[in-house]
């Protein structure tokens, strides 16, 4: 496994050493060779086939583990696939602050440096920019709005050590409306899919700061939908928010009107004959 992950490392270094141009016909060509599973008809389907599907939804949510750049591989070729389709998308991210979407602004249009975006990437997320990279490139290049979903991580950290009702109410001025009730079934989605054996205080702890998360970036998800409705907004973002109990659960409850499709990568933690419909609409894979 070690291997792989260095082999695609280095791919991905040789990828980011590729002229813009060349790169954009070579992520042309390779968007032809992902695979999606429908998981409703159990059956493959060429990503080039499904993404008149996916671009019907408002929000398409595209699971991740973050440090697989073959995850952020596939998640460049659904947005690819969908502009070369002919459908208008934007980008969502978790990796980024809502307070901080001038950022981002500022990078598609051009008035940012790599260095100060990834300053600012590590300052939102981690050190990961250039696993990142490459999406980040193509939106520039290609003028695709980028929108900042997250809360300050600071807070879901507290969430997660201390409570919900550990906030202040500064710390509450800096979330979108949210009502932090962990319900049973959303307990039982997390504890299957994490496996997790934690003790039901701490426990309650996290699923409340996975609660904000996911809440969070629904509501910014939807808000942006309300201001740019042509756009499907395709939302990069650990694959545990990305199960329709999470982000897309919150969303049908904060915009019932939206309508959105859960992808997830293969490997998801869950077994893929053991994943159904109530759980994600397609699973990503290489080739067919």
């Amino acid at each position: 496994m070690a291997c792989v992950r260095c082999l695609a490392l280095i791919a991905l270094a040789l990828f980011l050493c590729i002229p813009a141009d060349i790169r954009a016909q070579a992520r042309e060509a390779d968007a032809l060779d992902l695979t999606l599973r429908d998981v409703l008809r159990g059956r493959d389907v060429p990503l080039a086939k499904a993404a008149h599907r996916l671009a019907e939804a408002n929000v398409v949510l595209v699971g991740e583990s973050h440090d697989d750049p073959d995850h952020h591989a596939a998640q460049l070729q659904i947005i690819n696939s969908l502009r070369l389709s002919g459908y208008p998308v934007a980008v969502g991210l978790e990796m980024f602050q809502h307070r901080e979407q001038q950022i981002l602004d500022d990078w598609v249009v051009g008035n940012l440096s790599e260095s100060d975006m990834a300053k600012a990437f590590a300052r939102n997320w981690d050190a990961s920019w250039p696993l990142y990279r490459p999406i980040f490139e193509y939106c520039r290049q290609e003028r695709i709005p980028m929108i900042g979903l997250n809360v300050p991580r600071e807070i879901t950290r507290q969430v997660a050590r201390q409570g919900f009702s550990s906030l202040s109410r500064e710390q509450m001025g800096q979330l979108p409306p949210v009502v932090c009730i962990v319900d049973p079934a959303y307990e039982a989605f997390l504890r299957r899919v994490l496996g997790t054996h934690a003790g039901d205080g701490e426990f309650n702890k996290f699923c409340e700061a996975q609660l904000v998360w996911d809440t969070a970036m629904a509501y910014y998800a939807g808000e942006y939908h309300v201001s740019d409705p042509e756009r499907t907004l395709v939302v990069l973002t650990g694959s545990v928010h990305a199960w329709k109990p999470a982000v897309p659960a919150q969303l049908r409850k904060l915009h019932p009107e939206l309508s959105s499709l859960s992808v997830l990568p293969a490997e998801s933690g869950v077994e893929p004959g053991r994943i159904t419909p109530k759980d994600a609409d397609y699973l990503y894979m290489r080739g067919g």
